[in-house]
């Protein structure tokens, strides 16, 4: 098998102010393709990864991993799809998301894992505005003049997964959303080794949804700040949360009212060491802890917070 990486910006068209569902995002993904890809005249090996050559007059025939924007309208996997086939000439189907990394929602980039399914690579007789050519690369790339050092984590985050898969395939879910938010999963233990999730309670009880803010400063500000408010603000609580994961996303572009939001669903560790017996009690009547007793459903909560897609901020 052959291995493609693929790397880029996924903002949305022309800057637009600050609204509802203003967001932008960053795409990385790398993949190996079926046996009938056609990617190139002689077997490569198994861990090659798919590298670029930039037309960009800035970076002009240096190396990287393929990218590109997200086009108004397009949802995340149509985008990535779309600028590894114009860059690379490849065909891909994402498998996983690696991780995620963020500087709030003003700009954030996906990590994916995916199998090209078909295509020819890119040849210089082929080079136009998108790209000079693409290639297999079976080395370290680094013994190539890059464009940036940063695909490097990515291609190692990618050779962890294939080698032994830290967290279950996590692909965005075609939902609709209207804002960008955040529904938290925040699991409590004790030392004993009960368990409490918080829930909201207005009508079906569920995870809270937490809605990021528009501002500037907030389009900058990171994807932890409100889930940090909502511990102070509505528990009364200031504890040293652990690290963010993600379980899942969803987004849909074009959805009800032209909605083009997008919802992480996140889980928020608390370490242990809070000396508390029981979680504190919610200051807001809409939150409550509810107490997970069924040991299936505990085993799988505390499963994931082993195994959640990293985000970094």
């Amino acid at each position: 098998m052959e291995a493609l990486g693929t790397w880029g910006r996924l903002s949305r068209g022309p800057p637009r102010p600050p609204g509802p569902s203003a967001w932008a995002g960053t795409f990385a993904t790398w993949c190996w393709p079926c046996s009938s890809t056609r990617s190139s005249p002689s077997p490569t090996p198994q861990d090659a990864v798919l590298l670029v050559q930039e037309a960009k007059p800035e970076c002009r025939g240096r190396w990287y991993l393929p990218a590109g924007r997200m086009e108004p309208g397009e949802g995340i996997v149509a985008a990535l799809q779309r600028e590894v086939k114009e860059e690379s000439g490849l065909e891909c189907e994402p498998l996983t998301l690696l991780a995620l990394e963020e500087r709030g929602p003003a700009w954030i980039r996906f990590a994916f894992l995916a199998r090209a399914t078909g295509g020819t690579l890119k040849t210089l007789e082929e080079a136009d505005a998108e790209s000079l050519q693409a290639t297999w690369w079976p080395g370290d790339p680094r013994a190539l003049p890059l464009r940036s050092l940063d695909i490097l984590p990515v291609l190692d985050l990618a050779a962890r997964y294939r080698r032994s898969p830290p967290h279950p395939p996590t692909l965005p879910r075609e939902l609709p959303c209207s804002p960008l938010c955040l529904r938290l999963l925040l699991p409590f233990a004790n030392a004993a080794g009960d368990l409490w999730v918080l829930l909201a309670t207005a009508g079906t009880p569920h995870l809270p949804v937490v809605a990021c803010g528009t501002s500037p400063s907030e389009l900058r500000a990171g994807l932890r700040p409100p889930l940090l408010r909502l511990l102070r603000d509505c528990l009364a609580w200031d504890p040293q949360p652990g690290a963010l994961g993600l379980l899942g996303l969803q987004h849909r572009a074009g959805g009800p009212g032209g909605a083009d939001g997008i919802c992480f669903n996140v889980v928020l560790s608390i370490p242990p060491g809070s000396q508390r017996d029981e979680p504190p009690e919610p200051r807001d009547p809409a939150l409550r802890w509810w107490p997970v007793r069924e040991e299936g459903l505990r085993g799988r909560i505390l499963q994931r917070l082993r195994a959640a897609v990293p985000v970094r901020s």
